[in-house]
């Protein structure tokens, strides 16, 4: 089985009641937590979510660094794509942006990253921030080109087209007109270009379905279109 959930910043306490088996996998939609701090506070988690016996496997957020920047992890091929993972753990998957894989028997593409809203709130008082929380231009040029006019089954992200933009779910103490909403408008013209059947996000911390666009904060669910 597979199964699909939103961010959890580094708590898998909603695994505790999944039945699970060595066959299953989890998607995360970002923001695990997994390679937050950098340190040996990450590799104490690794080890933890390696004696679970699925495969996870992880979508890029905006509050971690990608594992291209990190040495221990090394590309490889998975589902008829590139991932990236770590010989230590290796039922630790992560995706890498623009893929196209095989998942389940179902073409899926994972677009990943986003802006945090509260970077300078980060910079200022020391806690992470990731300069590469959101796709480069050569990237997003690159995805765009790549699948224009093209079908895919499922599309999974961080954040959402800007058409979807959940305006009820603002927090009110960051000015909106001072966020950089480069990444939606970049999913809004991705969605407009696609022909897809079902998009997955997270990064909004919400339960919703618009249209063809399913949000997904701590419920998990099957993975389907």
């Amino acid at each position: 089985m597979i199964y699909i959930t939103g961010d959890t910043h580094g708590d898998f306490s909603r695994l505790n009641n999944l039945k699970i088996s060595k066959d299953d996998m989890l998607i995360i939609l970002g923001d695990a937590g997994v390679n937050y701090f950098l340190n040996e506070h990450d590799n104490r988690l690794k080890e933890f979510l390696s004696l679970y016996s699925l495969k996870i496997f992880f979508i890029q957020g905006n509050h971690e660094e990608r594992p291209e920047n990190i040495s221990n992890y090394h590309e490889t091929k998975m589902f008829g794509g590139n991932v990236y993972i770590e010989d230590k753990y290796p039922n630790l998957i992560f995706a890498k942006n623009g893929e196209l894989y095989n998942i389940d028997n179902k073409s899926v593409l994972v677009v990943g990253g986003a802006y945090s809203v509260d970077k300078n709130y980060r910079i200022t008082h020391g806690y992470k921030w990731f300069k590469d929380e959101q796709l480069k231009e050569e990237e997003k040029d690159y995805i765009i080109k790549k699948y224009k006019g093209k079908h895919v089954d499922i599309i999974l992200s961080h954040t959402c087209p800007l058409k979807y933009e959940p305006q009820d779910n603002f927090i009110y103490a960051f000015n909106q007109l001072k966020i950089d909403k480069k990444m939606e408008i970049f999913l809004n013209q991705l969605e407009e270009i696609i022909n897809y059947d079902k998009w997955y996000c997270g990064h909004w911390h919400i339960e919703k379905q618009i249209d063809k666009l399913e949000f997904i904060f701590k419920s998990i669910k099957k993975f389907e279109r």
